[in-house]
């Protein structure tokens, strides 16, 4: 009786080995795919990472920041970063009561103020403007002076019209 028992158990014992090996082989096979899927992912999210770097480059190259030779004719000035400075003299502008004055349109819906700047080089911006219904985009030609002030020239113009 007792010799039948330890050959059941064996059978037993050797059933569920067999199981945990086939079923083992599977679930390998089945990590291996997801393994070989999440592979191919990484890749495909580090290819898309390149191009929106390539993109941000492309976007960053008309930039104050990233034109050493227009960020020379500063240096005497000892500022830390010459684009906010010139941003913020340009939203200086905004503070006037009623339009902007380097905006040449009457506000519809309200006044024109400056909303975007994007600082090119050491001589020329371009801004966004917008009353909260109409907007436009404006080209400026500015210069930094010694004494840190900063004069405004507006060079073009574009209102957009409502296609309404």
């Amino acid at each position: 009786m007792k010799s039948k028992i330890y050959l059941y158990l064996f059978l037993f014992t050797a059933l569920i080995c067999l199981y945990l090996v086939v079923s083992g082989n599977k679930m390998q096979k089945q990590l291996g795919e997801k393994n070989e899927k999440l592979k191919a992912q990484v890749e495909q999210l580090q290819d898309s990472v390149q191009q929106a770097q390539m993109r941000l480059m492309d976007m960053q190259y008309f930039s104050l920041e990233n034109n050493d030779d227009a960020l020379a004719y500063y240096d005497h000035l000892n500022l830390d970063n010459p684009t906010r400075y010139i941003e913020d003299k340009l939203l200086e502008t905004n503070e006037r009561k009623g339009n902007n004055p380097l905006v040449p349109y009457e506000g519809m819906e309200g006044d024109f103020k400056i909303n975007k700047i994007k600082v090119l080089n050491h001589r020329w911006l371009l801004a966004d403007f917008s009353d909260g219904k109409y907007w436009g985009d404006l080209i400026i030609r500015y210069e930094l002076k010694d004494d840190l002030g900063v004069d405004f020239e507006l060079v073009d113009h574009l209102l957009y019209t409502r296609s309404n």
